[in-house]
This record gives structure tokens, sequence and C-alpha cells, in this order.
């Protein structure tokens, strides 16, 4: 490859002959009602062979589209690039023909998605999905795809592989999802990996050894990694370089201790200083309960045979006694798969389930379908996929107006409107946006669009399931301080899942510490964050806090 010199804010960075891959001067425009709209504004970078880069920013900066460049996933023609090439061995990978450019994904270059459950096929297994790649990149046999699919699945943390093999994306948790999507992105060991988000979805314990996997594979294979991250802390300890970028353009490039150690650019210093502040509600026993749950249990049945027998049960959620005051947050903590959603979504009566549930006092647990529909405008959701839920054939405006709509026929199209535009406000979005589709949106910005939704109706009761996953430092702070200021306006009560225990400790004043169905620990925050009880808790909060890897036995997938 040729060598090329470029300037980044005052650094000169010379591309050797080593360097895998070459971004050169790029843009990336949007078409919109005869009008472009530039994402990507003439950024350039380089990725050694073996060298991980992180590109970091807030949500809507131009990360995610500056890596599904590399592969052209962009929705073309709407998509296109007024200026750049993008160079893998010399070759232009812009300019290839499609034919050549699909032997390079999924063998050359392997991406993993922010989200899983939308990248995932939902009528296909678990096996099938990772044997495809297998068989049409390397022709292996079915027993051959077979084993190594299951060597893939031990890799990435997937405990009893072999009862996940004919699981489909819907019955796996968010954390197996992201780490089955993981396996896909590693089977054909490709010299690149563009990783968009890939811990997102992760508790933090198996956050540390998914990056501890990345990283030994990359030295094993000598593979190069684009990372992108809203994450500092990882990318301090993932990352090689650092790419900071911000309204399409990258502001400051460089090693990682200079980026950290001696930031240059504001936007940088911004960043490094942001994080979820301030302190939760103070624990109050005279509030009212809202919510209250006695002996929950979901447990699944496992069925074999030709006459489909139950020979024994998932215990997803196994004897949990639960009680959310009024202005009151209690947080679920634990590892993927531990029932923090279950537990959650049996309280709002959305799965069946076993024990008693009462909302303002009055039991639920028997209430039809037809009698919770009431209910519901004071019960609400804010899911961990936003892009899985939010309808692509809806503007914002339809979808975050739609409950107002079922719950309140009576108001005219104007008010609807006032109401929305006022939701999308508080949430932290440009109002007048709300006539486009998700897919315009970053994955940040939906998110904001599913709290508005469940925002607008104002509800007595929310359930937030990782809210702030798929959010930026900064904006996880403006959400936590806005989530708390709400709170504190309504007196709304939140049940509050997540693996971000930051987050949590900034939110929650009372915490259940899950794992396998069962309550590990339970009590106030302050407790449980600075004098926890059992080994399991003290494991997540030293992972989370000083991201290591957790000790072994501690992770369950």
């Amino acid at each position: 490859m040729r060598s090329t010199r470029v300037k980044v804010w005052g650094e000169e960075h010379k591309m050797t002959k080593e360097t895998l891959l070459s971004v050169e001067d790029l843009s990336v425009a949007f078409s919109q009602g005869g009008s472009k709209n530039l994402a990507v504004d003439r950024i350039t970078f380089d990725i050694k062979k073996g060298e991980t880069v992180a590109l970091v920013g807030e949500s809507g900066s131009g990360k995610s589209v500056t890596a599904q460049s590399v592969l052209r996933l962009l929705p073309y023609p709407a998509a296109s690039h007024p200026s750049g090439r993008i160079l893998m061995n010399g070759q232009d990978l812009l300019a290839v023909e499609e034919a050549e450019l699909r032997k390079v994904r999924g063998n050359g270059i392997s991406m993993i998605f922010q989200e899983p459950m939308t990248s995932l096929n939902p009528l296909h297994s678990v096996e099938k999905q990772v044997s495809e790649i297998l068989k049409i990149h390397r022709g292996m046999s079915d027993t051959k795809a077979r084993e190594r699919v299951l060597e893939l699945l031990n890799q990435v943390g997937i405990r009893d592989p072999e009862k996940r093999l004919n699981s489909y994306p819907h019955q796996l948790s968010g954390g197996q999802r992201q780490r089955v999507m993981i396996a896909m992105s590693l089977a054909n060991e490709p010299d690149l990996l563009i990783a968009d988000e890939p811990t997102t979805a992760l508790d933090v314990t198996v956050q540390a050894q998914i990056l501890e996997l990345l990283k030994d594979l990359q030295r094993r294979h000598g593979m190069a990694m684009l990372f992108i991250t809203h994450d500092l802390g990882i990318v301090r300890k993932f990352a090689d370089r650092v790419c900071v970028m911000t309204k399409g353009k990258i502001v400051e490039q460089g090693p990682v201790a200079d980026i950290f150690d001696r930031p240059q650019h504001a936007y940088t210093k911004h960043l490094l200083t942001a994080e979820p502040k301030g302190e939760p509600p103070a624990t109050d026993k005279s509030k009212p309960i809202v919510v209250q749950a006695d002996d929950l249990k979901v447990w699944f049945p496992v069925k074999r045979g030709f006459l489909r027998k139950t020979v024994d049960h998932i215990k997803a959620v196994d004897g949990i006694d639960v009680e959310v005051r009024q202005g009151q947050t209690l947080g679920i903590v634990g590892e993927s798969g531990s029932g923090k959603t279950t537990l959650g979504l049996a309280i709002l009566r959305m799965i069946s389930s076993t024990g008693r549930i009462a909302f303002n006092g009055a039991e639920i647990q028997k209430n039809s379908w037809k009698e919770m529909r009431p209910l519901r405008r004071d019960m609400q959701i804010v899911f961990q996929d936003p892009f899985g839920a939010l309808s692509p054939r809806m503007s914002v405006a339809e979808i975050v107006g739609e409950g107002l709509q079922v719950h309140f026929p009576g108001i005219s199209a104007d008010e609807r409107d006032r109401k929305v535009a006022k939701a999308l406000e508080e949430v932290g979005l440009d109002a007048s946006t709300r006539h486009r589709y998700p897919h315009e949106f970053s994955g940040g910005q939906r998110q904001r669009i599913s709290i508005a939704r469940a925002m607008v109706l104002e509800p007595k009761f929310v359930m937030l399931d990782e809210p702030t996953s798929a959010l930026d430092m900064s904006v996880q702070a403006q959400v936590v301080d806005l989530l708390r200021d709400l709170q504190k306006a309504h007196g709304l009560a939140y049940l509050f899942i997540s693996h971000d225990l930051k987050v949590v400790r900034a939110l929650a004043n009372e915490v259940i510490v899950m794992r396998q169905g069962k309550v590990v620990e339970q009590g106030a925050s302050e407790q449980i964050f600075d004098a926890p009880r059992t080994d399991y808790t003290k494991a997540l909060m030293a992972a989370a806090f000083r991201l290591e890897a957790a000790p072994e036995g501690v992770v369950s997938a």
C-alpha cells in the first residue's frame, strides 16, 4: 500500500505497509426531501494489523455510519459518499463490485451489530445462523459446522451450548443474543472485526470476559478491530488508539494514553468528565405502595419426546417478593439470564406467573387481558431494544402519540401533537424531527423516543429495562437527571432493570441482586454498593467499578 500522510488536529500520521484499512477523506450524506444531510464530514484514519482503534462520541456523531460504510451496509441510494475512499489491502471497498464485496463480508471483515434482536433472523435457530457462515465461506459439512458452532458458543460464554443450538432469538436474553452475534462474527477468524457497541447488552462480569476473549483472539490471529462504544472505561482498557467524533467530524485522535491523560479538544474533555451523578430519592416507608408482588414465580416448562411431555422447568423467577413505593426506585441487577426482565414483565402482567401481584392496592394477578387494558396507561414500560420496539412504518409523532389515541380518544389532533412535541423535548430531542422515522435516528436517539412514548401518558409506574444501555455517557447523565426530575415532579414509581451499576447507583434507593431466578441480596442502595454481603454481589461490584474479570464460576449465561 502506498504511504500517505494525513494531518488531524496538528498530528501528522503516516500510514505504513502494516496498515490494514485506510479511511481517507470519507464523507457520508443522506438524501431527504430533495436535500442532502451530511452525517460524516471528511474523516481520515487508519487501522494497522493487530491494532484496536476505538471510535468514540455521542449518539448521532457518525460512529456507526462510518463503520457501516466500510462494508457498504448503508441504505443506498439514499446514502451516498460525496468524497473519500476506504482501502483494504489496496482495494477501494467503495468502488468494488457487489460480488467482490460479498467475498470480504463475513470473511475478511466481520461486524458485530449494536442491536442483536434486529440482526438475528427470528425464524432460524442459533445453530443454523452460526453454521450458515461456516458453510458459505468454508464449505464445512453439517457435522464439522456443528462442532465449530459448539466451540464458538463455549468461547463466548453460553452456558450449556448444546441446549441452545435449537433455541430461537426470542428465547434468549439480550446478553445471550449479543454473544451469539459475537460467535457469528468470529466464526471465520476475520482480518478485521468491526464491533459496534458489542458489550451494550452484556452485564459487567460477562463484559469483562468478552473483552478479554476478543483480546485473546486478536493476539492469536493477528486480528485488527474497529471498536465503537460510548463506554470510555472500556476504551481505556481495551483500545490502542482513539478517534473522537462529534457532528460527523473526527476532532481528535491519538494513542489512548494521550487522549485520556492529555486531551486537547474541548469536546474530548467533556466526554471524559461525563457520567451519571446525583443521589437517588431518599427511602420513605411512609409513601404508599404502588406495586407489590409476593412469592412471584415464572417457570417455563422443558418439553421433550414425541408427545412433548414436560420433563423439567426453567425457573426464570423463583419465589421473589417486590415492593415499589410512590416516588421510589427499585433497582434490579444481575447477569444476563438471571431473570431481571422476566420479573418485570410478570409484574406488568405481560407474561404468565404465579403468586400475588397488586397495583395501587388492588390485586391484578387474576385480571384478564381486557381487564388489564385500562391499567396500561398507568403501568408503562421502556424496552431494552428500542429499534425492535419502534414500528419502522410509523413516524415518531405517530409512535409517541399512539398511546394518547388509545387512552385519550377525546383530545384533538392539535392537542395530541402538542403533547408529543413536549414529550420529545423533555427527553432531549428536537420536536421538529417528530415526522421522521426510527431508522433516521441513532441508537441513543431511538431510546429517547421510547422513553418519550412511555412518559407522554403520565403513568404512575414505569418499568425501565436497560433504558440507558444504548446511550453514550453524557446522554446517560442527562437521561438519569431527566428520570429523576420526572419522578420528583409526578411521584413516579420506577422498576429499574440494568447491568450498568453506576446508573443504578445514581437512581435506585433500593436494590435487588438476582442470579438464576433467585434473590441473592436485597436492601438499601448504600448497603448493596458500599457493603455487599455475598461473594456474588462483591464480584459484580468489582467488575462494574474496576472493569476487572469476574472470579471463576461467577458468570452464568
